[in-house]
């Protein structure tokens, strides 16, 4: 795999996508994953970014050329020695809610042949909640390259399996990356974890589940959002970032003591999937770069603009860095503190 000097890693998954949008449009087999779409929001920010994930040898090797090329480190992808199956399905219900189970059935709800490769399909996510079972994907401390580690300040884990995100920190913690964001599996947001989540947050700087995923962990409708950032707080994260989707991101910094609501940057969305990773992504290269909690939510938020303008995990690299900051700037003006 290429490489380049990075400062940052993305640790998950890179996927091939198929989904029904909310208008019906059907895309598939398209390269996307999470890990993926948090280099694009990080790459949007710096050209020092490494991806880390894991795929089988039926993966389509130009997809991580591509990715080189458009300046993502694929050094830290393991090509497993047998095939494994990185299929994600996603059918949108609204721009809002998607369900990933059961692609025939929505595929003959708009009226469209369900995609071969789909024939069999159960779920991308099945087995992330095992607290005691790795999975050919479960990313292993030994994925990491050691010698690209005494460059990386910051890493981003993505939405994965609950032992990936057990074991990796603390190795990093060990190899000096000082700054460590971490974006929930919905499999593991759950009432189930309560004992287990204090443990996963430990040392982790920044926490960024959805409201959707952090209300199903607290399963208590009658808390408000502010809430249940100060739950997470208590676990240890000096920052809470709930996504929102539509309705943009709730930040809460317990240091200063402060709490903001940013609103979704205004834009004509065409596909919606990727946009919570890069906007992760481009979080975690922001809170590292300025230190401001704020800043880096702003600029995530741009990265997201960008991704739900166009289909593919590659398209908003096309976004120009005078756009980006016009975009950022205008952004400021609508943020609430609350």
């Amino acid at each position: 795999m290429q490489d380049f000097p990075a400062n940052y890693l993305m640790i998950g998954g890179i996927r091939e996508d198929y989904c029904i949008t909310p208008d019906g449009r059907s895309i598939s087999g398209v390269l996307g994953g999470n890990a993926t779409y948090a280099s694009v929001g990080a790459r949007i920010w710096s050209d020092r970014i490494a991806l880390v994930s894991r795929v089988g040898n039926n993966f389509p090797l130009d997809w991580l050329t591509q990715l080189a090329a458009n300046g993502i480190s694929t050094r830290g992808v393991r090509i497993l020695d047998n095939e494994l199956d990185t299929r994600t399905f996603y059918a949108y219900r609204s721009l809002e809610e998607r369900v990933d189970t059961n692609p025939a059935a929505h595929y003959a709800r708009w009226g469209l042949p369900l995609p071969k490769a789909l024939q069999g399909y159960q779920s991308s996510t099945a087995g992330q909640e095992s607290r005691d079972r790795p999975s050919p994907t479960t990313v292993r401390t030994g994925d990491i390259p050691k010698a690209s580690l005494a460059g990386i300040i910051g890493a981003h884990l993505s939405p994965t399996d609950y032992l990936t995100h057990l074991m990796i920190p603390g190795y990093l913690h060990h190899h000096g990356v000082k700054t460590i964001t971490l974006d929930p599996s919905i499999r593991y947001m759950s009432p189930d974890f309560r004992k287990e989540l204090p443990t996963l947050l430990h040392g982790i700087n920044a926490f960024l589940p959805s409201l959707q995923e952090a209300a199903a962990f607290i399963a208590n409708r009658g808390i408000s959002q502010w809430e249940i950032a100060d739950l997470f707080h208590q676990m240890g994260p000096e920052l809470v970032v709930l996504k929102a989707g539509a309705n943009g991101q709730y930040l809460s910094d317990a240091q200063r003591d402060k709490r903001w609501h940013i609103p979704a940057y205004p834009t004509q969305i065409r596909d919606v999937t990727g946009a919570g990773d890069a906007f992760c992504g481009a979080f975690m290269v922001g809170l590292v770069e300025t230190q401001d909690a704020l800043e880096a939510t702003l600029r995530g938020n741009i990265s997201a603009s960008f991704v739900v303008e166009g289909t593919g995990a590659l398209y908003a690299l096309d976004a120009p860095a005078h756009l980006r900051d016009a975009r950022r700037e205008a952004l400021k003006n609508m943020v609430r503190e609350e």
